[in-house]
């Protein structure tokens, strides 16, 4: 009989850890440091690998994704994502990019979306960690279309939409991932402090984010965590326990889990 995992102390809900060179010893520093940390992929084809890296680990899951920013070179995976999807219990990346650079792909971007969100609704269970650079209404549009069920939980990765399109995406049920960038940016600070506070986890995006000139780990989310608390007016204690609360709960929103990602979370 499998002996129940330690609770976690800290969490990285949207962290890329195969894109890092030390991906393994990463993962063991999640274990050891007791960091429940979702390790999100860009591309179906990457899912199993990081699977079978973290199937030893009480602390890192992995979410099935396909990230917008590549859908122009690899839409053709769709078939490979609906295959592994119900292995899955977290979905991410996935979502939208108007950026200029990958705005020639939107209306490719929009159909698989789509599609995912409805293939997610249809089975149920599902946290996303969701994308939406430059078309937050967007992103919440297809949310309130195609997740109908109120089975699956949408987490806002790196959100940069206004006050009242955070209002919406919480009424939608959403919870967001807080980075060190966002509570650094003086635009996103005001933002921050209208979320509710129950629906607020960390995340360290890395190795997309830099912190002292290298890329942010996971290990870092305990510094994420004490600006969190100082931009909201908690002491550190507090803003941890919170957090905690905050993933507890989210892991109880669903009563379906795959049996192969149901150690944590």
């Amino acid at each position: 009989m499998n002996a129940i995992p330690d609770a976690p102390r800290w969490i990285d809900f949207h962290c890329h850890l195969d894109l890092y060179k030390e991906h393994a010893a990463l993962i063991g520093r999640c274990d050891e440091e007791k960091i429940a940390t979702l390790g999100v992929t860009t591309t179906p084809k990457a899912y199993r690998r990081n699977v079978e890296m973290a199937s030893a680990s009480e602390f890192v899951m992995v979410g099935l994704g396909l990230h917008p920013q590549l859908i122009s070179e690899r839409s053709g995976e769709l078939s490979l994502f609906e295959k592994l999807l119900p292995e899955a219990r977290f979905v991410g990346e996935i979502g939208l990019d108007a950026g200029s650079k990958f705005y020639s792909s939107f209306d490719e971007q929009i159909r698989i979306f789509e599609y995912i969100l409805r293939a997610c609704d249809e089975q149920g269970g599902k946290v996303m960690s969701i994308h939406s650079v430059r078309c937050v209404p967007k992103v919440l549009q297809h949310l309130e279309r195609c997740l109908l069920s109120g089975r699956c939980t949408p987490v806002m990765h790196w959100f940069t939409g206004t006050k009242s399109e955070a209002n919406r995406a919480s009424s939608l049920g959403c919870y967001f991932s807080v980075n060190a960038e966002m509570v650094a940016s003086q635009k996103a600070q005001s933002l921050l402090r209208s979320l509710p506070i129950d629906r607020i986890l960390t995340e360290t995006d890395g190795p997309f984010v830099q912190r002292d000139g290298r890329p942010i780990i996971p290990s870092d989310i305990p510094n994420t965590v004490e600006l969190l608390a100082d931009l909201l007016g908690i002491n550190v204690g507090q803003m941890a326990s919170q957090l905690l609360k905050n993933l507890a709960t989210l892991r109880g929103d669903k009563s379906h889990m795959h049996e192969s990602q149901s150690r944590l979370f």
